[in-house]
C-alpha cells in the first residue's frame, strides 16, 4: 500500500494514514501544517516491522565464478610459458612490429623491432614469459592476426 504522508515518521503496522481528528493511532496529529510536502512510503503487512528497510545483501562473486584477486593468485602461482614468434615469408616487417604493439601489453617500438628482425633472422623469437592462461590469449590473437605463433613452457631448455 503507498500513502503520502507529511514529515518524517516512524512507521509501524498499526499507523493509521487517513487522518481523522481525535484518532490516537493517525501519524497526523492536529492540523498538518506542511500538506504541500509529501513523502511516498511502502508499508508492511502486520508482523513485517513496518516502513523499516532491512539493509540488503550485497553478494561480492557470483556463484561458480572465481574473484579477481583468485584469478590474479592463479596466474602468478602458475608455472611461466614462453610466447614464441616464427618467421614467415609473407607478412612484412613493419606488419609484425605493429601486431606485436597491438597485442602484447607494454610492447614498445624498440622491442618489437628487436623482436622481429630475431624472429627474421634466426626462425624464432620469444616475444613474452607470462602465465599460461596470458600466453595462449597472446598467441592466438598473433595467430588471428596472421602471424605465427606458439607456446612452450618457460621451465624447460635454456
Amino acid at each position: 500500500m503507498e500513502t503520502a504522508i507529511c514529515g518524517r515518521v516512524s512507521l509501524s503496522p498499526n499507523h493509521v494514514f487517513n487522518h481523522k481528528p481525535g484518532d490516537k493511532n493517525s501519524i497526523c496529529r492536529g492540523p498538518c501544517a506542511h500538506r504541500g510536502v509529501f513523502m511516498a512510503i511502502s508499508a508492511a503487512g502486520p508482523g513485517k516491522g513496518g516502513g523499516v528497510l532491512d539493509r540488503p545483501t550485497i553478494e561480492k562473486t557470483t556463484p561458480g565464478r572465481e574473484s579477481e584477486f583468485d584469478l590474479r593468485k592463479s596466474r602468478k602461482t602458475s608455472p611461466p610459458y614462453r610466447v614464441l614468434l616464427h618467421n614467415d615469408n609473407f607478412n612484412k616487417r613493419e606488419y609484425v612490429v605493429q601486431v606485436l604493439m597491438k597485442v602484447i601489453p607494454g610492447m614498445t617500438l624498440d622491442n618489437a623491432v628487436n623482436i622481429m628482425q630475431e624472429a627474421h633472422y634466426n626462425g624464432l623469437a620469444v616475444v613474452i614469459i607470462c602465465a599460461q592462461a596470458d600466453a595462449e590469449d597472446h598467441c592466438m590473437q598473433l595467430r588471428g592476426n596472421g602471424l605465427l605463433s606458439s607456446i612452450e613452457p618457460a621451465s624447460g631448455g635454456c
